[in-house]
């Protein structure tokens, strides 16, 4: 087979894998910068001690999947990576920002007198990162202006009512994920206090993936084609169809008040999204402007890569699993170990 037989078949197994990746970032630390922002919101500092715990031997290992998306993209897709982070590049460095701001704030917190203050700036650092990925988001699925491989809009077109709720919908997600995760890690008042918090924060979730899910179509007629035209509709019905049944056994988890299955539940719920959006999208990466056929790299590069990543992400997989398994136990209100 010829090299440009090939490109096809290699973009879109890129394709997939960087959504992967990229599953396992939003899943990882998305659960991460919850607990960060739902640090915000609890004045005991006791209790946002034993949070912080909860996420002491994890959090930054979490991060390196975001640092995985961003060298694969490059590599695999270098034209998308330069568009989009031209479009995208004030959101992009809000990120950063909130990365290194609560980076710094969660190991100063050890030594300074005045731990609240650090406590207060990695929550802030989280919600500032968090906000800055639903806005990339919304300003990715709403098109940025692209003519001939290059971006033509202002530095500010991300910057819509759209990308503000997708925004929205991002910090309650990744709330829903914090709280669900700390069911998991932690007893006492707090956990009981955390089933409530749940349940708001699973319906304003719910609202705005509506809210989206309503708007894509509306806003591309080719994706109204896609989802209403048969046979294609029954395969697209089948994601939202599984979202709704995973909030419902969210919502029936939580009034049984079981320990593990609520962040189970909320987990497939971003996995059932995730899948969605990139079927509904793929091909383009870019709306409307780049496909990842029009991407890729050369065959030759995605055949490198690939066979760089099938040695080390199950390297990288079993250590994250591993250290899981090792830091899974309980910790006490009472002393936070």
């Amino acid at each position: 087979m010829d090299a440009a037989s090939t490109l096809p078949m290699l973009a879109t197994i890129w394709f997939l894998i960087v959504g992967l990746f990229l599953m396992f970032y939003v899943v990882l630390d998305g659960f991460d910068l919850g607990v960060g922002v739902l640090s915000l919101f609890v004045r005991e500092e006791a209790r946002r001690d034993l949070m912080m715990s909860s996420l002491g031997t994890v959090w930054d290992a979490n991060e390196t999947w975001i640092v995985i998306v961003a060298g694969t993209l490059f590599g695999a897709f270098p034209l998308v990576f330069g568009v989009v982070f031209h479009a995208l590049y004030i959101p992009m460095i809000l990120m950063l920002f909130g990365f290194i701001f609560r980076g710094v704030a969660f190991e100063f917190r050890h030594l300074a007198r005045r731990g609240a203050i650090w406590d207060r700036s990695f929550g802030i650092g989280s919600l500032v990162a968090a906000a800055a990925q639903g806005l990339a988001l919304g300003g990715l699925l709403q098109g940025p202006a692209v003519e001939q491989g290059r971006f033509v809009g202002g530095p500010f077109d991300w910057l819509t009512p759209f990308s503000l709720l997708v925004a929205a919908g991002v910090i309650a997600g990744y709330t829903l994920l914090g709280t669900t995760y700390l069911m998991i890690r932690v007893r006492g008042d707090l956990k009981d206090r955390l089933y409530g918090l749940a349940r708001y924060l699973a319906l304003a979730m719910i609202s705005i993936a509506a809210a989206v899910s309503l708007w894509c179509p509306l806003r591309y007629e080719w994706i109204f084609d896609r989802w209403f035209s048969l046979p294609g509709f029954y395969y697209y019905a089948s994601l939202p169809v599984m979202s709704m049944f995973a909030f419902a056994m969210l919502f029936r988890s939580l009034s049984q008040r079981r320990t593990v299955a609520p962040f189970v539940w909320t987990v497939l719920i971003f996995v059932a999204s995730f899948s969605g959006l990139g079927a509904t999208f793929f091909p383009y990466l870019v709306p409307e402007s780049i496909t990842v056929f029009e991407a890729a790299a050369a065959p030759n590069t995605l055949v490198f890569m690939l066979a760089i990543v099938s040695f080390f992400i199950p390297v990288m997989i079993f250590y994250n699993a591993y250290q899981y398994a090792v830091f899974s136990g309980k910790l006490e209100e009472d002393t936070g170990q």
